[in-house]
């Protein structure tokens, strides 16, 4: 406030003044809305999000014991759970070094309990998926009863579709995430994760 009423005394006016109060309300403006876009990172050693188009945002990190460079998308969904009105239900895909490692699900609030084995069983929650107009039921991993590894097929089917919503039960009763997928650069996630869309069979 001292600089500002200097610079009022050294122009005789308070046009300068509110010129810099200007400025700095625009900066700190745009701070604020990177912040509210979800773009800042809450890993330590992730740079911070960038577009990876629509609502897509790309994380960048690297392994400091193995130098792996590795890559995060992540998109969060249109809507909330009931339990939590701060956070968002999202999707992340993890890769390194140009391969798909794993795809989550997190819901943000306590999911119920896996009702079916996996292949190897390995508890799972069943789920129901749409994309576009398709819908199908899928076995997804549970993990520690906070998110649900995702299978390839849904992945690729999310990548290319407008629409995506998943129904699932969680320690309130069941509800539904619902996402707008479309407008991610293909060719970017192809890049980094080796992953193609394709439309659910």
């Amino acid at each position: 406030m001292k600089a500002l009423g200097w610079i009022c005394k050294a122009n005789g006016s308070g046009l300068a003044a509110r010129a810099v109060l200007l400025f700095f309300l625009v900066g700190a403006a745009a701070a604020l809305a990177l912040a509210q876009s979800g773009a800042m990172t809450p890993y330590q050693d992730e740079s911070d999000g960038v577009s990876a188009g629509g609502k897509w945002l790309e994380f960048h990190s690297t392994n400091k014991m193995t130098g792996a460079k590795k890559v995060r998308f992540e998109i969060q969904s249109d809507n909330y759970f009931r339990e939590d009105p701060e956070y968002k239900p999202r999707v992340n895909l993890y890769c390194s070094e140009g391969k798909l490692k794993l795809a989550d699900f997190n819901p943000g609030v306590r999911l119920a309990r896996p009702n079916r084995p996996g292949f190897w069983g390995q508890p799972q929650l069943e789920v129901m998926v749409r994309v576009d107009e398709a819908h199908y039921f899928k076995g997804w991993n549970w993990m520690r009863g906070r998110f649900l590894s995702m299978d390839k097929g849904s992945v690729r089917g999310m990548m290319g579709a407008q629409v995506f919503k998943v129904e699932l039960r969680t320690q309130s009763g069941r509800q539904i995430a619902e996402f707008s997928p479309g407008g991610l650069n293909l060719d970017r996630i192809r890049e980094a994760c080796d992953l193609t869309p394709k439309k659910p069979s």
